[in-house]
C-alpha cells in the first residue's frame, strides 16, 4: 500500500490525496461504508459499486471469525471472493466488539478472553490471532488489536489501559512483520492510538504509532462518550505527530459535521455505521439538512426526496412514497434510505476532496455546515 499527498488547503489541514492497494486507488478525503459481517445491510454490492460508488468497505474480524468461520472465508479465497467485492477491504480488529462484551470478556496480558454473543463458546483473541484472522480474511487494511477504553475513563484506568495496547501492539507487529499475505495481494496494518481524552497521553501513544512506520495509522477511543469538542482537541493533538505522508484514520466517526470538522483537522479515513442504521430507522442525511421520513409532513410530499442537487436514489421514489414504505415496514424503505445516506456520504467527502484542491475549502465547510445540521 501507498499513500500520495497531492494538497493541503492552504487555511485549514485538510488534505486531498490517493491511497494505492492492490484492489484499486481510494481518494482521500474518504467515507468507507462498514460491512460488519461482510455486507453492508440492505446494500448490494452493485448498488455499493455503482449507486454509491463506494472505494473501500469495512468487514470485522469479531463477527467473520465467529461466522462464517475461517474455513469458509479460507475455501472460498478470502473475504473479495466470499462477498463478490473487488474493491479494497479495511477489516478493524475485533478489539471494539470484544470489548463491548463487558460482561462476557476478561483482559490478560496474553489477550482479551471473551465468550461468542452468538453461542455462549470461549474464545481468546490475542494480537498475533487477529493478525492471523486478518490474514485469512485477506483484507487490504488490518488493524491492530487494541483496547478501547469509554471516554469518560479516569486517568489511573486510561494510563494502564494505554500500556497494555501498546504491548499489545509491539506483538501485533512483530507478528505482521513475521508473517505474508494469503491470497496473492498485499496487505497493510494500521496501528491505534489510544490515550483517552488526556492529551499527555495521547501525545505519548502517537509517538509511539509514529515510530513504528506502519504504511498508515488510525486514530481511536473517540466517539465513546466525550463531547464533540474534545475529540477534535484530541485529533488536533494526534495529527501534531502522526507523519503527514502516512494516511490517517478516524475510527467510527461520524455525523456529517463530525466528517467535516476531522476533515479540516488533517483526517483522511472514516467509517461509522450511523448513515446504514439510522437510515434504517427513517432518518435521511441531505445536502439541505436531516429529514426523518416517518414523520407526517411527508405523507403528501410528491416531490423527489432529493429535489435538487445531488441525487442518490432514483428521483422516481417521492418523499411521500418512501414516508409510506417505512409506515407499511416495508424492507425496500430500509434499501432506499441506505443507498441515499451512504450516497450523500461518499458524495460529501468527494466534495470536501474538491473544495480542498480547489484552495477554498475552510470557506465552504463554514458555509454547508450549518445547512447540513438542520431538521427539515
Amino acid at each position: 500500500m501507498k499513500f500520495t499527498l497531492l494538497t493541503t488547503d492552504k487555511n485549514s489541514n485538510a488534505r486531498a490525496g490517493v491511497i494505492h492497494t492492490d484492489h484499486g486507488d481510494i481518494p482521500t478525503p474518504i467515507f468507507m461504508p462498514v460491512g460488519t459481517q461482510g455486507t453492508v445491510k440492505a446494500v448490494h454490492q452493485h448498488e455499493l459499486r455503482d449507486d454509491i460508488n463506494a472505494k473501500i468497505i469495512l468487514g470485522n474480524t469479531y463477527h467473520l471469525y465467529l461466522r462464517p468461520g475461517m474455513d469458509v472465508i479460507e475455501k472460498a479465497g478470502g473475504l473479495h471472493k466470499f462477498n463478490g467485492w473487488e474493491r479494497p477491504i479495511l477489516t478493524d480488529s475485533g478489539g471494539f466488539q470484544v470489548f463491548s462484551l463487558s460482561s462476557n470478556r476478561k483482559l490478560k496480558e496474553e489477550g482479551a478472553y471473551f465468550r461468542s454473543h452468538i453461542d455462549g463458546s470461549k474464545h481468546l483473541f490475542t494480537p498475533e490471532k487477529v493478525v492471523d484472522i486478518q490474514r485469512s480474511i485477506g483484507s487490504d487494511i488490518m488493524m491492530a488489536l487494541d483496547e478501547c477504553p469509554p471516554g469518560t475513563s479516569d486517568r489511573a484506568y486510561a494510563t494502564k489501559s494505554l500500556a497494555l495496547t501498546h504491548r499489545w501492539l509491539r506483538r501485533g507487529w512483530d507478528h505482521f512483520n513475521a508473517t505474508s499475505p494469503r491470497y496473492g495481494h498485499s496487505q497493510a496494518f494500521f496501528p491505534i492510538v489510544q490515550g483517552c481524552t488526556y492529551p499527555d497521553l495521547r501525545r505519548e501513544s502517537a509517538k509511539f504509532v509514529a515510530d513504528l512506520g506502519a504504511e498508515g495509522n488510525a486514530i481511536g477511543g473517540l466517539a465513546v462518550g466525550e463531547p464533540a469538542e474534545v475529540m477534535y482537541d484530541m485529533i488536533e493533538v494526534v495529527n501534531e505527530i502522526l507523519p503527514a505522508d502516512r494516511p490517517r484514520y478516524l475510527m467510527g466517526v461520524g455525523t456529517p459535521a463530525n466528517i467535516l470538522e476531522a476533515i479540516e483537522r488533517g483526517v483522511d479515513m472514516m467509517d461509522c455505521v450511523m448513515p446504514t442504521r439510522n437510515a434504517r430507522n427513517g432518518m435521511l442525511f441531505t445536502s439541505h439538512g436531516i429529514m426523518n421520513m416517518r414523520n407526517k409532513k411527508w405523507a403528501d410530499d410528491f416531490s423527489p426526496i432529493q429535489e435538487d442537487g445531488p441525487s442518490y436514489v432514483d428521483r422516481a421514489y417521492s418523499r411521500a412514497y418512501l414516508r409510506h414504505l417505512f409506515i407499511a415496514d416495508e424492507i425496500l424503505a430500509m434499501q432506499i434510505a441506505s443507498i441515499h445516506n451512504l450516497a450523500f456520504y461518499l458524495w460529501l467527502v468527494t466534495e470536501a476532496r474538491n473544495h480542498i484542491i480547489a484552495g477554498d475549502f475552510a470557506a465552504w465547510k463554514k458555509s454547508i455546515l450549518p445547512i447540513l445540521t438542520q431538521r427539515l
